[in-house]
């Protein structure tokens, strides 16, 4: 008899009203009756899924103020089974994908992936309201859309992200650690101001002494050969339609100091960078295949400022060492980010809310599972999980900003799905299990 009762829930001042038997619905059904929001289409499926919808979301710029106004905020949810568990994918910048993440797969899972607030069209439609742009309000907009999923999916919930939406991964589980069961973030870095000099620390022990010593001589050589490349990169520059609105020599100065971070960033070979004895059309191929003058080029940063106005207000950046290459620049102070931030807008950082993140991540972050590559720039400053939870961190050996749980050695893999299994109280079938099988 109770089972044919249903009850009203309150969800971010929202009647809901659903049944105990929820899971016997369809996700249409289930759509249907989430009051905020505005928007259903599906979607084309990622064949683990049985179907996929892009959906709207109607959410507050700000959780503490009813009259702050609202923007659209998109997600793609992908229904499997309700007795499945649901791996929700807190994407960091705007989503570029719905097919089913790497832990969606292992677990066989339903997904729900939710944009960053003000990114591509999850903003505002005339101007974004920067000061709503910070980490709490972020995460009330994740925690919003898995409260009101989680009344219709009662099995075990995983968070993931990948980088930035690694980082966003955390932050959710800070202000929202009841939301999931448990947290996968790839290769989040939590950094402590905006040019953290652990970064530099980094780049000087990365790899082999050899390798290293190759990429500075490779900058030298862009350095001295200005005069040859400058314009090969004027012409790229034309053919692309760049704007630089630091100016192109600039422009070709911050790429030189930015290759190295990016080459371990990536994962680039040792054996790939061309010696001194090489043309300089070859010197000028090879750093087009990193491409780090997108980083600076004004279209692109458009596209991504809300990350750099985070970057240099709350989440942190890199900057970049100077000294070695002083003979060669024009400009010798260390370089920071805060050209990108908006028209009218002055970086300024604050270190509290990473030290806040530091500290609880250290006293509270249990159920974490943190997965980085060795060689990876951004591992420079990873979490550091502490001793006083049950987090676990693992480092892919020579690994790269590209890492996956598919990239770790196998014997390391097996040990990542035991940690799966034991939290989620639940059997997955490991990769050494299947290479025995074959």
């Amino acid at each position: 008899m109770r089972n044919n009762i249903g009850f009203i829930l309150l969800i971010g001042g929202f009647f809901l009203f659903t049944s105990p038997r929820s899971w016997s619905q369809t996700p249409r059904e289930v759509l249907e009756k989430i009051p905020f929001i505005d928007s259903i289409k599906q979607i084309s499926n990622d064949s683990l899924f049985n179907v996929t919808y892009e959906i709207w979301f109607r959410m507050p710029l700000d959780h503490g103020d009813s009259n702050s106004g609202t923007f659209p905020l998109k997600a793609y949810y992908s229904h499997k089974d309700f007795q499945r568990p649901m791996v929700v994918v807190l994407d960091g910048y705007a989503m570029y994908t719905s097919r089913a993440n790497e832990l969606s797969r292992i677990l066989d899972a339903n997904q729900l992936t939710i944009e960053h607030r003000f990114f591509d069209h999850s903003r505002p439609a005339d101007s974004i309201p920067w000061k709503y742009l910070d980490i709490r309000q972020a995460a009330a907009d994740e925690h919003s859309v898995i409260e009101v999923f989680k009344t219709f999916y009662r099995g075990k919930w995983i968070s993931t992200g990948i980088s930035k939406s690694g980082q966003t991964t955390i932050y959710h589980r800070r202000f929202y650690p009841e939301d999931v069961d448990i947290s996968v973030p790839y290769v989040a870095p939590l950094n402590f101001s905006d040019q953290d000099p652990r970064v530099y620390a980094f780049l000087k022990t990365v790899g082999s002494e050899a390798c290293r010593n190759r990429i500075y001589q490779y900058q030298i050589e862009l350095f001295k050969r200005k005069p040859e490349i400058l314009p090969m990169f004027e012409k790229l520059a034309g053919e692309k339609n760049w704007e630089f609105s630091m100016g192109l020599e600039r422009a070709y100065d911050l790429s030189i100091l930015e290759y190295s971070f990016a080459f371990w960033q990536w994962g680039m070979s040792c054996d790939s960078i061309p010696g001194n004895e090489a043309s300089s059309e070859v010197l000028f191929k090879h750093i087009c295949k990193l491409e780090p003058f997108t980083f600076f080029e004004e279209k692109e940063i458009e596209k991504v400022r809300p990350f750099f106005y985070q970057s240099m207000t709350e989440t942190g950046m890199y900057g970049y060492e100077t000294k070695p290459f002083n003979k060669y620049l024009n400009d010798t102070t260390n370089v920071t980010f805060g050209f990108t931030m908006p028209h009218g807008y002055k970086a300024v950082f604050h270190p509290e809310v990473m030290q806040d993140i530091d500290k609880w991540v250290k006293s509270s972050g249990n159920y974490m599972l943190y997965l980085y590559g060795q060689n990876d720039a951004w591992s420079s400053t990873a979490v550091d999980p502490g001793d006083r939870t049950n987090a676990v961190k693992m480092v892919n050996p020579g690994g790269g900003h590209r890492t996956r749980i598919k990239s770790f050695p196998v014997e390391m893999q097996d040990s990542i799905y035991k940690v799966l299994e034991k939290w989620l109280g639940m059997d997955i079938p490991h990769p050494v299990q299947e290479n025995n099988l074959r």
